[in-house]
């Protein structure tokens, strides 16, 4: 692979897996059809060839299983990295990853390591059946003793997959499913930045948009068409929904004064509560206007016909901007 090259963020963790196996022998993949079929979304396309059955496992179809094996796995001295078909599919595997997976290096007091690393497509916006477009992300970032990240780009996509891989600790990488055909620039030689930090993709001077996974390029767009309006709106990719990197937050909420806080998840008991928390409490004297929060509705995700209604958009964050602009 050259040093840079354009990938859909599908091509861009497929081929961040594959450098994981090739650098180290530890490293090896497990889920339902993610070898002859390659994975629903075929991320882990052509892998099982050139790996081996041994390195790239069909697993029988039981998330507890998937990730119970992997713990043991990891206890060990392998690195499983366990993809889950479908958002709503993790559930199956909640006790396992909250109760053994996240707890195990605590238990032991740091003796025994599990690191494995959890694949977990995650969102709406695919015209999908129930189960298929959760957004789950605070179940598991209210989970101490795992990490959680997420990209919404092909250069994150692909060095977030190996730095999760390398991390001593369990990582779930939930990837933004119906942003797996985006393209864009990925250097293969030159890592991104610390998965666990949060970066700075539009620089902005009236006020802040964080968002992460699928709703970034959304965000971004609300950004552009405030500038339309005289407005210089800063937008915040928050990559890692645990640990979170509140320190880039209020750097960035000091200088500009206001806050929007957009997920697909449901406001109600979401991370965007969790950030309005502490930002308020961080730079209470430096905000303009209350913290303002944009999400999904407190029910349960609709059938395919009216999802656009359900999941934020452009003109709901811009909404909010105009309300902590009206303050």
């Amino acid at each position: 692979m050259n040093d840079v090259a354009n990938l859909t963020i599908a091509k861009a963790v497929n081929a961040g897996l594959r450098r994981a196996l090739e650098e180290n022998p530890k490293v090896l993949l497990m889920g339902e059809d993610i070898g002859a079929l390659g994975g629903v979304y075929r991320v882990t396309e052509g892998l099982k060839a050139d790996f081996g059955a041994h390195r790239v496992l069909d697993t029988p179809l039981g998330e507890a299983g998937i990730v119970g094996t992997a713990v043991g796995l990891a206890m060990r001295g392998y690195r499983p990295v366990c993809e889950i078909q479908f958002d709503g599919f993790s559930f199956p595997a909640f006790n396992q990853i909250t109760t053994q997976l996240a707890k195990m290096r605590n238990r032991t007091s740091g003796d025994v390591t599990v690191p494995v690393t959890i694949r977990i497509p995650y969102g709406g916006v695919i015209g999908s059946v129930e189960h298929h477009s959760e957004s789950p992300e605070a179940y598991f970032a209210h989970t101490a003793g795992l990490r959680v990240v997420t990209p919404s780009n092909a250069q994150d996509a692909y060095w977030m997959t190996q730095q999760a891989i390398a991390c001593e600790d369990p990582v779930i990488v939930f990837e933004p499913k119906r942003r797996y055909w985006l393209k864009g620039d990925v250097d293969t030689e030159r890592p991104t930045a610390d998965p666990f930090t949060a970066q700075v993709v539009r620089p902005g001077e009236d006020a802040t948009v964080v968002a992460y996974g699928p709703l970034v390029p959304v965000a971004l767009a609300a950004a552009q068409a405030a500038e339309e309006d005289g407005r210089s709106v800063e937008v915040i990719d928050l990559r890692s929904l645990s640990p979170i990197d509140f320190d880039t937050l209020e750097d960035s909420v000091r200088r500009t004064g206001r806050l929007v806080v957009a997920h697909e998840a449901p406001t109600f008991g979401g991370l965007g509560g969790e950030i309005a928390a502490r930002i308020t409490e961080r730079a209470f004297y430096s905000l303009e206007a209350p913290v303002l929060r944009v999400g999904a509705f407190h029910l349960p995700y609709p059938v395919a016909a009216v999802e656009d209604q359900y999941v934020p958009d452009l003109d709901r964050i811009l909404d909010a901007l105009d309300r902590s602009f009206a303050y």
